[in-house]
C-alpha cells in the first residue's frame, strides 16, 4: 500500500531476540513540530496542533480509508523514529514527577522504550483525496514532522473510555503558564507569510499555537516550575517561526519570532 521503508522491530523474550516483524509504514506524519523540543508530552494538550497523516494515493489506500470520517477520534500507532537508543533502559524519570523519581518504562508514556513505538489518540477534522496525496487531517497530536505511521484504529468510546481507570501519579495537567508578548515579538509575528496553510495552523492561527505550545512549559522537567535565570534563553520551532521566550515571575515572556522557512 506504500513504498516506505520497512521498520523491523524485534520481539524480545528474557534477553534474546528470538523473532523480528518487519513493518511498513503506511503513512507518514506532516506536522508543525520539526524539532522534538517544544512538542507537546501528551495529545490533546494542544488542541490547536493540526497535522496531516499523508498516504500516497493509490486504488488499496482509498479503500483502506472508507469508513474512517464515521468516527470523530482515531488512535495513531507510529513509530519514535528519531530516537535512537541502541541500549534502552528500564527505568525512566517522568516529567510529570519532575524528572527526579525512576520508576518502569512500561509504567510510563515514555518514547524511551525497548521499541520505540508510540500510541495517540487525535481528534480527526477531516479526509482529503487530493491528487498528491491522500490526507487524513487531525488536530491534537504529539507528532514531530516526519513520523511514520504504523496503524490507525477508530476510537470507540463504549470500549476504549474506561471511567472507573486510575493512575496514582499521572494526574490531569497541571496549572498552564500565562504567555505575554514584548512589542518586538507580536511586530515580528505579524510579518510572517501567511499563505492559509490551514495544515499547520488551522483558522486559531500561528500565535494561538505558539502560545499553547509555550503554555506547557516545554523547557526540561528539572526546570519546570520555577523562574529561569534573567539571562537565561529557550528557543522551540513551531512551524515557519523560531520562537525565544524566557520564563519569569511564573509566567512565559516571548521576545523574539525569527521566520526561518516558508510553509510547506
Amino acid at each position: 500500500m506504500t513504498g516506505l521503508s520497512p521498520t523491523t522491530i524485534g520481539i524480545r523474550s528474557g534477553s534474546l531476540i528470538d523473532q523480528h516483524h518487519s513493518m511498513t509504514p503506511v503513512a507518514t506524519i506532516r506536522s508543525c513540530y520539526s524539532q522534538r523540543f517544544g512538542i507537546p508530552r501528551q495529545p490533546g494538550l494542544v488542541t490547536s496542533a493540526l497535522a496531516s497523516i499523508e498516504f500516497e494515493p493509490s486504488p488499496a489506500n482509498r479503500l483502506a480509508l472508507r469508513g474512517l470520517d464515521a468516527f470523530s477520534h482515531l488512535w495513531i500507532i507510529f513509530v519514535f523514529h528519531k530516537h535512537h537508543y541502541a541500549n534502552p533502559k528500564p527505568l525512566v524519570r517522568p516529567p510529570r514527577l519532575g524528572g527526579r523519581t525512576a520508576i518502569g518504562v512500561y509504567a510510563t508514556r515514555s518514547p524511551n522504550r525497548p521499541n520505540p513505538i508510540g500510541l495517540s489518540a487525535v481528534k480527526l477534522e477531516g479526509i482529503a483525496f487530493d491528487h498528491d496525496k491522500y490526507r487524513v487531517r487531525i488536530a491534537g497530536g504529539d507528532f514531530l514532522d516526519g513520523t511514520p505511521v504504523l496503524d490507525i484504529k477508530p476510537y470507540v468510546p463504549f470500549v476504549d473510555a474506561i471511567g472507573e481507570a486510575t493512575s496514582e501519579w499521572a494526574t490531569p495537567v497541571e496549572s498552564l503558564l500565562e504567555v505575554v508578548w514584548s512589542d518586538q515579538a507580536l511586530k515580528q509575528l505579524a510579518e510572517v507569510p501567511q499563505t492559509g496553510d490551514d495544515i499547520l495552523f488551522g483558522s486559531s492561527g500561528l500565535k494561538t499555537l505558539v502560545e499553547e505550545t509555550l503554555a506547557q512549559d516545554p523547557r526540561p522537567a528539572h526546570e519546570r516550575g520555577k523562574d529561569g535565570r534573567p539571562e537565561q534563553k529557550w528557543g522551540v520551532i513551531v512551524g515557519p517561526v523560531d520562537v525565544t521566550f524566557r520564563v519569569e515571575q511564573g509566567r512565559v515572556v516571548v521576545f523574539s519570532v525569527v521566520t526561518i522557512r516558508a510553509e510547506h
